[in-house]
């Protein structure tokens, strides 16, 4: 039998027991949090089962592959040159988004109003419906066209800049606190809910990231400190159409292009992607009941309700870090290297964004899918909305899509993470080695992510 033949055994044989875990998984935990009670199995045997997939799936990728069918998979792509129509295409893609981003601050200063605003409001569903919840998924599923719809990038293009240098030691580091703000208001406030305020946010956020392009120059600014141009930058390498340094389309299997080694170069770097992982655990966790119930009895003891989301937010972040960095120091012992700690955290890190682009695509495909017909709805007419909007009720099988994208979102994180560790390390079982922290990191995390989807869901207290 020739070499390319055992490398499609290999893959049949890797494929066909992935899924089969997965689907056992799913089966005995398909639910979302409305529908949590119908579980027909303990809690716990369903979170363990979870993180049984993920660990067998670590040890099916080591007995199973070696260097060779590893690099034969993650080396296939199609390039396909880009046309100076689609160069055409994607300026007026650009001058279009700044007559929507115009658009949206207008009817949310100017449109419906009240208790149902948001579902009568364009500003809204735009905002969270069209683009948090399905442009975002567009760019982890099929590629990352932020810079051709960014339209604060559009506006900066066509205005002068200082040339100010920026500080080089600050990194990315503006980027990972912008983050974490952009996620407290947006969990603290009624963004969702007033559209006044939202354009007022916009507004401000314009102004400020508009600043700091005028002052620094467009590519530093959108490349290095805003945090949305970075989250899309990071969600976008998951994807499998990717722009190439010459200006082309290319076509890889997803998560592909997450072993690149420059992908994560610095700590800054390492805490931007553990944040983004965490942000997403934060936006669902503070949905749960468990959460209502921990939040009235702290603040009940006498804690602060304003401190109580900024300083869970902030020791979180500090926890899933510092997690993250223990693992990759442990690492360093486990594969007997001389690499730094700092060195392999940074290689390894982009193996965390599958998780965060599955636990995204969990939380918010009900959501699109649910609001869709509203949104369609309000755009038709959007100063005089319909005053009964349909929306799509989701069958209770949905519940099982949910589990199934968080439990594929970290089985494509272990196969990057091996897939990374032997471009790192020369031996295969010292890469093999080298992943044992990381697999015990991930498993708890998909416990923790299977928990947060399937129990039942509260109301945040206090905001």
């Amino acid at each position: 039998m020739s070499d390319q033949s055992h490398r499609y055994r290999r893959l049949a044989v890797a494929l066909v027991g992935t899924l089969l875990l997965a689907a056992r998984a799913a089966a005995h935990g398909g639910a979302l949090r409305a529908s949590a009670g119908s579980l027909s199995v303990p809690t716990w045997l369903f979170l363990l089962t979870g993180g049984g997939v993920v660990g067998a799936s670590f040890l099916l990728a080591s007995f199973v592959t070696d260097r060779a069918f590893v690099r034969s998979i993650h080396d296939w792509h199609r390039t396909a040159a880009v046309d100076s129509v689609l160069n055409v295409g994607a300026k007026l893609t650009r001058a279009l988004s700044v007559v929507v981003l115009a658009g949206i601050v207008a009817i949310g200063l100017f449109g419906p109003d009240g208790p149902d605003a948001a579902f009568r409001n364009a500003a809204i569903l735009v905002v969270w419906v069209g683009w948090w919840a399905g442009y975002v998924a567009t760019v982890y599923l099929v590629g990352n066209s932020w810079p051709a719809v960014n339209p604060w990038r559009a506006i900066a293009d066509v205005l002068p800049s200082f040339g100010f240098d920026y500080p080089e030691k600050l990194g990315a580091w503006p980027s990972v606190v912008g983050l974490l703000a952009l996620v407290w208001v947006e969990v603290v406030s009624p963004l969702a809910d007033d559209p006044a305020l939202l354009a007022l946010v916009i507004l401000g956020y314009s102004a400020f990231t508009l600043s700091g392009a005028l002052l620094f120059g467009t590519d530093t600014w959108f490349e290095t400190v805003d945090p949305v141009s970075r989250v899309f930058s990071y969600y976008g390498r998951v994807a499998p159409v990717q722009r190439t340094e010459e200006g082309n389309l290319e076509l890889r299997l997803p998560g592909a292009a997450l072993t690149e080694p420059k992908l994560v170069d610095g700590a800054d770097e390492v805490a931007f992607v553990v944040a983004l992982l965490w942000v997403t655990t934060y936006d669902g966790l503070v949905g749960t009941g468990a959460w209502e119930t921990f939040a009235r009895t702290v603040v009940g003891a006498g804690v602060p309700a304003v401190l109580l989301y900024p300083t869970v937010l902030l020791v979180g972040f500090g926890l899933f870090w510092g997690a993250y960095r223990l693992a990759a120091r442990y690492s360093r012992k486990t594969a007997e290297t001389y690499l730094t700690p700092q060195a392999i955290g940074r290689r390894l890190a982009p193996s965390l964004l599958p998780i965060a682009a599955g636990y995204h695509l969990a939380h918010f495909l009900g959501y699109f899918i649910s609001l869709s017909p509203v949104l369609v709805g309000v755009l038709q007419n959007p100063m005089v909305p319909p005053i009964n909007p349909v929306v799509i009720v989701l069958p209770a099988w949905f519940g099982m899509l949910a589990v199934t994208f968080v439990l594929v979102g970290h089985l494509l994180a272990v196969w990057v993470a091996h897939a990374t560790a032997y471009d790192v390390f020369p031996g295969r079982l010292q890469a093999v080695r080298s992943q044992y922290p990381f697999v015990v990191v991930m498993v708890l995390y998909t416990m923790t992510s299977l928990w947060i989807v399937s129990t039942p869901s509260g109301s945040p207290p206090f905001v």
